[in-house]
Formats: C-alpha cells, structure tokens, sequence
C-alpha cells in the first residue's frame, strides 16, 4: 500500500466500511448464508450508509468517490461476506451506465433514485445461448409506436428477485453486420410482461438471488432507450464492464485476504508436534506464498483503477487485475483451507464459505478465459512491429 498514499477523506471511508461490516454483517454472515436468506435488515442499512450512490456523480445525489477509493470498500465488504458487494456491484454498474451514457433526462429521472437505494437492481445480459458472445443475444425489442416490446429470456441476472430496476440488452436490429451495431441498451422496470422465472440454485454465493427473467410482450417507454439512440448498447456497455471487472478483481482479492487472514490466525493458535504449526516449514511457505500473490493482485487492482479514473481506456489493465486476482481468489482460499486441516472443510470455520464462493469470480465479469484473449489482443496491438 506504500505506493498509493490515500487521502485522510479516502481512509475514513474505508474505515467505515470495515467497521460496518465488522459490526452488522460479520455476525450475521455465516447463518444467512446457511439459510440462503436474503439480508432484508442489512441492505436497509447499506441504503442509509450511501453504498447504493457510492458512483453516482453528486450533482444526482451520489457521493461520487473515485475508483481507488471503490476498490478499496469492495475489498472490504468481500473480506467480511462477498453476497453483499453483489448486491452492490450490479446495480453501481447499471448506475454507471446511466450516469455515463444516459441522457440527462434519464440521469436526473434515474440516478438520485438509484443513490438512494429506491430503485435497485443490476443489469440483465446473459442469456442461455448467449454467454462470452453478448453479440450473440437473441432477446428483441420492436419499436410499437412511442414504445418497444420485448421478448426473450436472459439467465444469471444478479438481483432479480429483490431488485426492481435493470440495465436490459436487447437486439433491436437482428440484420446489420457487424452484430454489435444492432444492440442497445433499456432501463426496464419491473412490470407487466417482465417475469421472474426462478432463482438459480448455486454452489456458493448465497443469499443474493440470481435469476432467470422472461420477458413476453414487456412493454418499455422509448425515453428509455439509454442514450436515446438504437444500437449503442455495446459500446455503452464496454466501459461499464471495466469498472465491473475492476469490483470482481477486488472481489477475489477480498475472498483471498479473508481466507489468508483466517489461516494466519489459525496457524497461530492450532499446536502439533509440539508447536503452533505455523512454525513448521511446510505451512510457513504456504503463508509466504498466499500473502505475496495477494499483494501482488492488491497493486493490479489499484493500478487498474487508477488508470481507468484518469479517464484512459483500461481494458487491459482490469482484464489483467480480474485474471490475477481471481485465480489468486482461488489458490488462497485452497491453501487457507489446507492450513486448517479436516476443520477447515466444516462449516464451524468461515473458510469453506469462501472456497464456495471464489469459483464465480473467475467466471463472472467474461471468464477468465475471455480474460486472457482480451489482454493478448491488446498486447499485440500495443506491441505491434
């Protein structure tokens, strides 16, 4: 953390952050999760804190913070209960979009709405033939006087049970070439024809529901066509995706810091042979390796949050933050529940709630596969001869 000096303004917000989550959400986490249960209670309170607004610019409301500062609070919120940066994560997204592409009718409609928590919800992009390949997205909206009518299914939708509100990509020209021109972008509220099928059981990430929706002859306003124009949705979705792969890159960074801090403390405590065990070689090296990944990954998240703040594109810099962070997400939550033994596979220890939980951050945000293609055609765009 040397290399970046906060502002005393940023360290009290992240300080903030920590000490919330350590007071309401910590105590809670562990039995939520259990029941897979919704944390009515705790996103009251994340409504009166702000999160909702955290990168809405103030003019709307919003506190407006730099992304730094966003990646830090994500790390934070992670370290405690990933669930709850989910709930989060999708909607800033949707908000950010909004806020970066949406008329200034849509901005002042929307937006201080949205910092409130009033409105909440994420964006719905996937769908059952359409993963890695949005361009691919079959969902259609045609334009039926001053609005459009939309059919199609969409899958993995982040908060569609609870929220009511989303960032909704649609094919409203299903023939020009090349694909992505016919993509646009709606703000869908929840209504008529908008059907939420079910929630997707998982493996992990509990508690937030993830959702499949289907839409017959949904029927939304024409002012809210993001933007105003047919056909943008993809670009004014792209910059949007580097913030959110910047918050899944804190989010495995957050997973990885907990489950490391876990295994420190265990190590400390748990004697064999004689000696706490983290004075046996084996397990020293383990630790050794687990914190210097997580710094590591802790400069490639900073590092692409800054660059994106300056306004530059940072496509590579997150593809390579979420790519890093993620797979250390993994290794560490692995080795923290080596370190503990046959006690870190129980659910006495919080451990394995984050060894369920890391695998999604290496798959949502484009795979980390897609990671890899991303950060290679940049490379040898950047490094051409």
């Amino acid at each position: 953390m040397e290399l970046f000096q906060l502002t005393p303004e940023q360290e009290h917000l992240v300080k903030t952050i920590r000490e919330f989550m350590e007071r309401e959400v910590r105590p809670v986490a562990r039995e939520l999760d259990r029941k897979d249960e919704y944390p009515f209670e705790i996103v009251e309170k994340m409504k009166d804190l702000g999160l909702f607004g955290l990168l809405i610019p103030e003019e709307y409301d919003g506190a407006g913070i730099d992304l730094v500062t966003y990646a830090l609070i994500i790390e934070e919120i992670t370290r405690v209960w990933m669930s709850i940066g989910g709930i989060m994560n999708s909607h800033l997204i949707m908000s950010y979009v909004v806020a970066n592409s949406g008329t200034e009718e849509q901005k002042k409609r929307y937006l201080p709405l949205f910092a409130t928590g009033e409105k909440r919800g994420g964006v719905a992009l996937t769908e059952p033939n359409a993963g890695s390949d949005l361009q691919s997205i079959e969902t259609t909206a045609v334009k039926d006087g001053n609005e459009y009518v939309i059919n199609g299914t969409k899958m993995f939708v982040t908060n569609g049970r609870h929220g009511n509100t989303f960032a909704l990509m649609v094919k409203t020209d299903k023939k020009v070439t090349p694909k992505h021109r016919g993509i646009s972008l709606f703000i869908a509220e929840k209504g008529p024809g908008f059907n939420v099928v079910r929630d997707i059981d998982k493996l992990g990430y509990k508690s937030l529901k993830t959702c499949e929706l289907y839409f017959e002859d949904y029927r939304v306003p024409e002012e809210n066509l993001v933007g105003g124009v047919e056909g943008k949705g993809f670009s004014q979705l792209l910059s949007a995706m580097e913030v959110g792969r910047i918050n899944v890159a804190a989010r495995g960074l957050g997973l990885a810091r907990a489950a490391f801090e876990d295994a420190m403390a265990y190590a400390q405590q748990r004697v064999q042979f004689g000696k706490p065990i983290c004075q046996h070689q084996a397990i020293q090296i383990k630790l050794a390796d687990m914190a210097t990944k997580i710094e590591a990954a802790r400069l490639l998240v900073l590092n692409a949050a800054i660059k994106k703040e300056s306004g530059e594109r940072a496509d590579l810099e997150a593809g390579m933050a979420k790519l890093f962070a993620t797979e250390v997400g993994l290794e560490v939550t692995m080795e923290a529940m080596r370190v503990l033994g046959g006690y870190g596979y129980t659910k006495d220890f919080d451990v394995e709630r984050y060894f369920r939980d890391a695998p999604l951050m290496a798959i949502g945000e484009g795979t980390n596969e897609i990671q890899r293609i991303i950060i290679a055609r940049q490379l040898v765009d950047r490094y051409k001869i």
